[in-house]
């Protein structure tokens, strides 16, 4: 529809704008950035018959509150949460149709981090570089949400097909288990450290953001050659390792580059998602990929 918007009553802890992201552009010192738990984001968009790259919001913790200016289908995925419509309670994971002056309030996760509210039609913010992703590491896109911010909304496309798409709500995993691909830099650390690796269990770090995964409590990895690595290229998933020997797993608004050895690579997939819904405190535990 046309003309319509939905205006941020409640910016919650922290609210972005996010799509696919910016893939193609780390030449140019640009990071991906993009929805962190790809598979809740995706499954919002579907079920609202949306393009796969349209633009929804991505919560943390404590949810949102919008108005809408117009009559908007809406749908939140992710993280469960209770979900109100001018305070009626309506369903998570699943379309939901608000009037013109309706209030949508999005509330604090059950269980994991991250909600995410897509519109029919998407969010029509501004792309730049092609993509209406805020990056928190480069400050790229549109602004993190606060009160009061006016959000457009794109036109909508076909209705979507009823039953489609099924979503349970995930449960919050006991132990966040990261498969590995060893390397590049492996050779950097002790045999023995990196055999230890497969048997160490550490701990989601509250220090933990949109740019990476920091681990803490477990035995740190320890180096076999000193000295200064030269900058290199970041890839998604890629596990480097600090001075203090805990590894830091790279999620969506990653660096392009770094100094420290990269021990091995998390691939991309339903792992990274876990990885954006573990709350600090829970379990990490990495296994070689197959």
């Amino acid at each position: 529809m046309r003309g319509a918007a939905l205006e941020v009553l409640r910016a919650g802890a922290l609210t972005t704008v996010q799509d696919l992201g910016r893939p193609g552009h780390a030449h140019l010192g640009v990071p991906r950035s993009g929805a962190l738990d790809a598979g809740a984001y995706a499954l919002a968009n579907r079920l609202l018959g949306n393009s796969p790259d349209a633009a929804a919001l991505e919560t943390t913790l404590d949810g949102v509150g919008l108005r809408a200016l117009a009559p908007v289908t809406v749908a939140v995925t992710g993280a469960p949460c209770a979900v109100r419509v001018s305070g009626r309670a309506v369903a998570w994971g699943a379309p939901v149709w608000l009037r013109a002056g309706a209030e949508l309030e999005v509330g604090r996760a059950e269980s994991g981090v991250r909600s995410y509210v897509a519109v029919r039609g998407g969010f029509a913010v501004p792309p730049v570089l092609g993509s209406r992703s805020t990056d928190l590491l480069s400050g790229l896109g549109p602004p993190v949400l606060s009160a009061g911010t006016l959000l457009p909304v794109g036109p909508a496309g076909p209705d979507p097909l009823r039953g489609a798409d099924a979503s349970a709500a995930p449960g919050m995993p006991a132990e966040l288990v990261l498969p590995l691909r060893p390397g590049p830099r492996a050779d950097w650390f002790e045999p023995a450290s990196l055999a230890a690796l497969w048997r160490t269990g550490f701990r989601v770090s509250p220090a933990s953001n949109r740019i990476g995964l920091r681990t803490e409590g477990g035995t740190p990895l320890i180096r076999r050659r000193g000295g200064e690595l030269p900058s290199e290229g970041m890839v998604l998933g890629a596990v480097q390792v600090p001075p203090d020997g805990l590894p830091v797993v790279f999620l969506a608004d990653h660096p392009v580059t770094g100094g420290y050895p990269v021990v091995g690579v998390v691939p991309a997939g339903p792992a990274l998602d876990a990885a954006a819904q573990a709350r600090p405190g829970v379990p990490v535990r990495f296994v070689r990929a197959r």
